[in-house]
């Protein structure tokens, strides 16, 4: 009997990998900023592919590859050279493509957090001894002039030793290579890597982007997707894992709750207590969610408006009643940061899910009577 295979470290839950998506939505300045700089002939050897989690940056990354290891060599002699790519898309049949895909495409090396054998999971960090893989992948001989490509995915997860071993490469890199740096946070890299890398910004979707990009990944857009993508931070990789744990109707439950207090409906309460109880990843959820509520509650008193779109019904006039003002948005703030740390100190000592929330909610309703 075959073993299971590793999970991929750079795959969300719920989504294909992003080396099968053939498009990537609502990052056209950043597509446009790539091909200009390949328009011009002098390709940058480091890319940083930046953004929030979630909005298509390894997406873009991999269609890059794809790009630059389907291109054709500059033609010689006396003929005029080709207008340059308005679009980075192959042909659908293209055998680039379908050897990316199968992880089989001898001149792109993929770096990404290994499997740790000895604990059965993955690892945290990527070690230094998957870059030193690249090594050999540089060595070997290449077909098209030399042009080999690199994705790291993600940068913020390179230890030091490993970070310092991509930076070598950033100095002193082979010919023909491009290293594409997928990255979530650029001020956590070392600021001698940022600036050996031209960046590309990737910006978080809009309501109608990010009903593609779910449709792209498979999963069915609610009806309502402008809620969605404000629930969801503009996030495709959120926005997935919303829909699959119900987020949508989840979080109208809370709003539904924040809104009656601080004359709390208990029963209620302790119905979506149990109800998130019942497996760790709806847990989760919840206590995202309610994080998220507080966010939004606290910058709605801070800025003096609701924010641009409801992520559900009722929400804008419970923020309007519970952050009237900066002072009330700083109390909600301290409070949100306390409770949720503090539940998830709890869960991790193994205390009742369903206790801690119901501890939250008690408490939310204490700081809206005040």
């Amino acid at each position: 009997m075959s073993e299971a295979p590793a999970p991929e470290a750079d795959r969300a839950d719920g989504a294909p990998h992003p080396r099968h998506a053939p498009a990537v939505f609502g990052q056209h300045a950043a597509e446009s900023a790539f091909l200009a700089a390949h328009a011009v002939g002098r390709l940058p050897h480091g890319w940083l592919i930046a953004g929030p989690r979630g909005v298509g940056k390894a997406t873009l990354a991999w269609r890059i590859a794809r790009f630059l290891l389907a291109a054709a060599p500059e033609p010689a002699g006396l003929f005029a050279p080709p207008p340059p790519p308005a679009t980075l898309d192959i042909a659908a049949n293209h055998p680039i493509g379908r050897r990316v895909a199968a992880l089989s495409e001898p001149r792109l090396k993929l770096v990404r957090r290994g499997w740790d054998d000895d604990r059965g999971r993955l690892r945290a960090v990527i070690t230094v001894d998957e870059v030193r893989e690249l090594a050999r992948f540089f060595g070997l001989s290449a077909t098209d002039g030399g042009r080999r490509v690199v994705i790291v995915d993600a940068a913020d997860e390179l230890n030091p030793n490993a970070a310092n071993a991509i930076l070598k490469l950033l100095e002193e890199p082979p010919a023909g290579a491009v290293l594409l740096l997928v990255c979530h946070k650029p001020a956590a890299l070392l600021p001698t890597i940022r600036s050996r890398c031209r960046v590309l910004r990737c910006s978080p979707l809009g309501a109608d982007d990010l009903a593609r990009a779910l449709t792209g990944a498979g999963v069915t857009p609610p009806a309502d997707p402008a809620a969605l993508a404000e629930l969801a931070g503009g996030s495709a990789g959120a926005a997935v894992a919303l829909v699959a744990g119900e987020g949508l109707a989840l979080y109208a439950r809370i709003v539904a709750l924040m809104a009656g207090m601080p004359r709390l409906d208990r029963p209620a309460a302790i119905d979506l207590a149990e109800t998130a109880a019942r497996d760790p990843a709806a847990f989760e959820t919840t206590l995202a969610l309610i994080e998220a509520f507080l966010a939004r509650l606290a910058r709605t008193g801070a800025l003096g408006r609701p924010p641009a779109a409801e992520a559900a019904p009722g929400e804008a006039a419970a923020f309007a009643r519970l952050a009237p003002d900066a002072a009330a948005a700083r109390a909600w703030a301290e409070r949100a940061q306390t409770l949720v740390a503090r539940a998830r100190r709890g869960r991790a000592v193994n205390l009742d899910p369903a206790a801690l929330l119901v501890d939250i909610l008690l408490a939310l309703n204490e700081g809206a009577a005040r």
